[in-house]
């Protein structure tokens, strides 16, 4: 038998980069705040008698080992799994509704999704979110030899609006209390058509809060402040508030590095206020990838159009409350 498997990508509110240890730890109350999508990325598992097949992106890759596959630039993610879970000769098929590098957590997203598949498959219990998580976060660390965070994983397999409190010991995750309808009526997620590398500029951020840089120390203090006061107005139903907070953050956030912000991230963000949005932010690290607004619905049709003319492309992505889905085949 084989297995079938989805989870969902996400989009940043506030806090992000927080989630990467120690950084939520050095700010009192610190949250990382998000949503999970339904732009799907999903996973297809069928036994094979030898070898490992990938098919991503029309692109079809056959390895004999997994640490073949964990060689190839294009199937590395998935050889590392594959590799530390010990996994039996598979054919692997995988499908993500996000652009590339599109900012939205597709990549941590597939890991947690091809975990529970692998699992399963080999008949195994399903590891528990936490653990997925962990599991997760560590094997991406291990392949590009940089820090990074948890955020991403726990919308792909709890969906719903989530907090992420950065506690000692481990985050405290917690469902909001949000009306995913209206956020749907009031979110616009667009393309700025640039793909992005988080790890990399992560790293630089990092690094700098580390050293005790006192802007970062700063700025980092104002991420953490403006994610607290979302979560109030966002459980509160008061998106113009949430809105307002993402502008909050992201006047803090761009200023963490050179190029976490760029000129088409600028232009799309200017064409959005003018045009009536109450606010928005790059998502993910930024340096590309996708821009998230929060408009008036009755001004969604005008925001949108002001983006596209200002180059964006405008993704069909709403928020979710199923949690990640695994049927056997």
């Amino acid at each position: 038998m084989g297995v079938s498997a989805r989870g969902w990508c996400r989009v940043d509110l506030a806090g992000g980069t927080l989630d990467i240890w120690p950084l939520g730890l050095l700010h009192d109350g610190a949250r990382t705040v998000n949503v999970a999508i339904d732009l799907p990325v999903t996973v297809e598992l069928t036994p094979a008698v030898r070898g490992y097949t990938v098919e991503q992106d029309g692109t079809l890759f056959a390895a004999q080992t997994a640490d073949e596959l964990a060689a190839n630039g294009a199937t590395d993610l998935i050889g590392e799994i594959l590799r530390e879970l010990e996994a039996p000769p598979l054919g692997i098929r995988v499908a993500s509704g996000s652009p590339r590098g599109g900012g939205l957590g597709a990549s941590s997203a597939l890991a947690v999704t091809l975990i529970a598949a692998v699992e399963a498959i080999v008949g195994r219990a399903a590891p528990t979110p936490g653990r997925a998580s962990a599991l997760a976060r560590d094997l991406e660390a291990r392949l590009m030899r940089l820090p990074t965070g948890r955020q991403d994983h726990y919308p792909a397999l709890l969906g719903g609006a989530l907090e992420l409190r950065h506690a000692a010991g481990g985050e405290v995750v917690r469902r909001l209390e949000a009306d995913l309808a209206a956020l749907t009526a009031s979110l616009v997620v667009v393309y700025t058509g640039r793909s992005h590398f988080s790890a990399g500029k992560n790293w630089e951020v990092v690094r700098r809060r580390l050293d005790g840089d006192p802007e970062s120390i700063e700025l980092f203090a104002g991420i953490s402040a403006a994610a607290t006061d979302l979560v109030a107005a966002l459980e509160a139903s008061d998106l113009e508030e949430v809105g307002r907070q993402m502008n909050r953050e992201w006047s803090f956030r761009r200023r963490l590095a050179a190029g976490v912000t760029t000129p088409e991230i600028e232009r799309l963000l200017a064409a959005g206020l003018d045009a009536g949005a109450w606010g928005g932010k790059a998502t993910g690290a930024g340096g590309g990838g996708c821009v998230a607004l929060l408009v008036p619905p009755g001004r969604r049709t005008d925001v949108a159009a002001a983006l596209e003319a200002h180059g964006g492309r405008i993704l069909d992505a709403r928020p979710t409350a199923e949690g990640l889905a695994l049927e056997r085949r």
